[in-house]
């Protein structure tokens, strides 16, 4: 589909589609088997408490990740508070600010400051290289991102977390299914916590997982999720409510057993991305190692303006005048949001490879449910848009 300037919705152009087209729709897993496990878990009047689907489900997970334990949570925030929490964590954890703000939050919620690391610019993930500088003798521990589905540097985090006998736990929200020199990510550092939400590629309405190969630690996290229970009527460990329930498990069962058909889904559509966007002046598709096992979940896109094109943002309101619901994750990054910004002013200082990504980055929709079509005419829309240059630049600014 080829487009001019003036064909563009945001100049009175019809939209180019009729329903928005959003980053993050849902993909649906086995109808039939999540149906016939629903069937099961109302016939057997067990919702929630540790059921035969959550059970099953955590068996799944910890096979398919290659790790001793995996246990379902309610969601990877919780999931993360409580991670922190059985790792006894305090004072200060360095972390990216390139990340969503639940990574953040997880730490400042529990009263420990969030010290914020930049990035590679390349990778997009935290630059071991900048971590050394920032401790001190209130840090604890590092959390690093799997930003994207792509994998930190493992080996010099952990040989950084070694040196300085730091805690190292994985934020693993983005990167169910991936893999690192041919290891599955989900036995990295003490513990790796997963996202299940609906927007991840592999979903369970809401939920997730903390994942550990540490016996110890995978027994007080169990206790941690069930209010301290250790049996009936006897509470041993401070704990709180972040068991998933079986519904929620039943919908990750039925996800596993569509996950490889998402996968390739969303491997097609990064590929057609990458051919479609590849004469676009100013893109840069963020690539998947080819080597690694990837979910291909998320179509990122530099977009850095040649002179007289349009801005980063004007690009994004030209999409949405389409219904194409790009977005500008993870803007403008959790050290320019509240409540960091007035308790850490100045870290913005320390992340320059951060502040230039945030500013750069769209995401694109991809998933089971669009096209190599959708995909063509999305990225026709920048196209025009980008060749538009100072004209649509223009008319865009006297409309604001």
């Amino acid at each position: 589909m080829k487009h001019t300037v003036a064909d563009l919705a945001i100049l009175g152009g019809a939209p180019l589609f009729g329903d928005k087209v959003h980053v993050g729709r849902p993909n649906i897993g086995d109808r039939a088997f999540f149906f016939s496990k629903l069937e099961s878990i109302l016939d057997s009047k067990w919702l929630t408490n540790n059921g035969a689907c959550v059970q099953q489900l955590e068996r799944e997970v910890a096979q398919y990740l290659q790790v001793k334990h995996a246990i379902a949570v309610c969601n990877a925030t919780v999931g993360l508070e409580i991670a922190i929490r059985a790792l006894d964590l305090e004072g200060e954890v360095i972390v990216p600010s390139l990340t969503f703000v639940a990574s953040a939050h997880a730490l400042q919620w529990q009263r420990i400051a969030p010290v914020f690391c930049d990035v590679d610019e390349q990778s997009h993930l935290i630059d071991p290289s900048c971590i050394e500088t920032l401790i001190t003798p209130r840090t604890t521990g590092i959390m690093g991102v799997h930003l994207w589905g792509r994998v930190c540097d493992v080996e010099r985090l952990s040989a950084i977390a070694e040196r300085h006998k730091l805690a190292l736990l994985f934020d693993a929200a983005h990167a169910f299914g991936c893999s690192r020199q041919g290891r599955m990510v989900g036995g990295f550092g003490r513990a790796e916590v997963f996202s299940f939400h609906a927007t991840k590629f592999f979903n369970s309405f809401e939920g997730g997982a903390i994942t550990t190969n540490d016996d110890d630690l995978a027994a007080r996290l169990r206790l941690m999720i069930n209010f301290g229970f250790a049996g009936y009527d006897n509470v041993v460990h401070i704990g709180t409510n972040g068991k998933m329930n079986e519904v929620c498990a039943a919908m990750g069962l039925a996800s596993m057993r569509s996950m490889a058909e998402v996968v390739e889904r969303n491997r097609r559509n990064h590929a057609a991305y990458a051919k479609e966007l590849a004469d676009v002046p100013g893109m840069r598709l963020l690539q998947y190692p080819a080597t690694e096992k990837g979910n291909y979940q998320y179509i990122v896109v530099e977009y850095q303006a040649p002179a007289g094109c349009l801005s980063r943002d004007q690009l994004i309101d030209v999409l949405w005048a389409e219904n194409v619901i790009a977005r500008r994750y993870f803007h403008p990054g959790c050290h320019r949001m509240e409540p960091y910004r007035t308790l850490f002013p100045n870290a913005g200082h320390r992340l320059p490879a951060t502040e230039a990504i945030t500013d750069r980055l769209v995401v694109l929709p991809t998933g089971a449910d669009i096209t190599a079509t959708e995909i063509a005419a999305i990225t026709g829309v920048m196209r025009t848009a980008v060749r538009g240059g100072a004209e649509l630049a223009a008319a865009l600014q006297a409309r604001h």
